[in-house]
């Protein structure tokens, strides 16, 4: 199980956190969830995650702090921005700096999953997620 890529959320919504790992574990990812970026930077799995998917608006820290934090500390991963909150200007800035995507809320199951193919694709990562929701 420790070869199988993490995908790690972070969103303060518990349903979401919920639904969304539920969805990835289903296509065979590992899945760790965390309720803030704050969480998630303390965590022992900043390291060693494949794709996050991070949501725009949380108290705290929000999601573009945290991509802009991983960058200053020259960690490299890549990120999929999800917002209820339609923002031009976010989406602009979190694709200019970086993220493999920006899905504006509620998403389909393929185009997160699409999404994820292109993140570990770009960390060198195969898996045939999509392919495999698309079969069942």
């Amino acid at each position: 199980m420790a070869d199988l890529p993490l995908i790690s959320i972070v969103d303060d919504d518990a349903s979401v956190r919920k639904s969304l790992q539920g969805l990835i574990r289903s296509v065979g990812y590992m899945v760790k969830v965390f309720a803030s970026a704050e969480e998630f930077l303390n965590s022992e799995h900043i390291h060693i995650t494949n794709c996050l998917i991070l949501d725009v608006r949380m108290p705290g820290m929000s999601g573009l702090e945290l991509q802009r934090e991983l960058a200053t500390d020259g960690c490299e991963i890549p990120l999929i921005f999800i917002t209820a909150h339609g923002n031009e200007v976010a989406r602009s800035q979190a694709l200019r700096n970086g993220a493999v995507d920006y899905l504006f809320k509620p998403f389909s199951e393929e185009s997160l999953l699409d999404a994820i193919q292109v993140a570990l694709s770009s960390k060198g990562v195969k898996r045939k997620a999509v392919e495999s929701l698309r079969n069942s």
